[in-house]
């Protein structure tokens, strides 16, 4: 029991670093430099503000980091419950990491593209423009593709904290359901004309957000409480219950 406490407080404060660097770089950074359908004054914001973008890369790629570690922290508390989800959970967490690095790597070409001294020699200022915008167009599509992996993951995930109870159910529902947030808009914006404009698209991953944000306070702050789900016990403990 202490060790599962241990580990879910631990698994909660990586979840907690998960969750803010990636309010940094995927929101804030975005607020101050992207500027809607005006693909210039994106870019003129990112030379402005190489600084903050450089910083929201940093923080990208250490949120990252966190993100390979946390589902197996996760593992290591739900495990014993029920062994198969818990290694999905583990192998959906994990896909959207390369996925997630590729996208990184265009974003940084971006940054470098527009601000190196030695390309700026060499290439025409609308070149680097036009290539620094392919980047971020890059970067975005492969960000789309692994917010699918992002949902993913947390329909294992919420199972598990429905079926064991580690930390309060409610929590496990709105993980479930953010994660159909995130299928819903892959599949919406993949196949639905219009559908990034609707008010769906723009809830959909609300209760991920909420039930993310509460799983990593509540496991930083309380741990895993103890499984009431786990493996039923061996049918020796079971005989020996039963003897007057």
């Amino acid at each position: 029991m202490a060790m599962q406490q241990r580990t879910g407080r631990l698994a909660g404060a990586v979840y907690l670093v998960v969750i803010a660097t990636g309010i940094f770089s995927l929101a804030y950074v975005p607020s101050r430099i992207s500027v809607g359908d005006d693909p210039a004054a994106t870019l003129a914001n990112v030379t402005a503000q190489a600084g903050l973008f450089r910083a929201g890369i940093a923080a990208f790629a250490l949120e990252q980091i966190a993100f390979l570690l946390l589902p197996l922290l996760l593992y290591r508390v739900f495990a014993a419950a029920h062994r198969p989800a818990a290694t999905l959970m583990v192998a959906l967490a994990v896909t959207g990491v390369p996925i997630a690095l590729a996208a990184l790597a265009h974003r940084l070409d971006a940054v470098n593209l527009l601000t190196d001294p030695a390309l700026a020699r060499v290439l025409a200022a609308g070149q680097l423009q036009m290539l620094a915008m392919a980047a971020l167009k890059s970067w975005s599509s492969h960000i789309f593709l692994a917010s699918m992996f992002w949902g993913l993951w947390l329909l294992p995930f919420g199972w598990l904290v429905w079926r064991t109870r580690a930390i309060p159910r409610a929590l496990g529902v709105l993980l479930m359901l953010g994660g159909v947030g995130y299928l819903l808009n892959v599949f919406g914006e993949l196949l639905i004309p219009g559908y990034a404009a609707t008010v769906l698209s723009d809830y959909a991953t609300l209760p991920a957000s909420l039930g993310e944000i509460g799983s990593g306070l509540w496991l930083a702050l309380f741990g895993a409480r103890a499984s009431m789900a786990g493996p039923p016990p061996p049918a020796s403990a079971l005989s020996r219950r039963e003897r007057p």
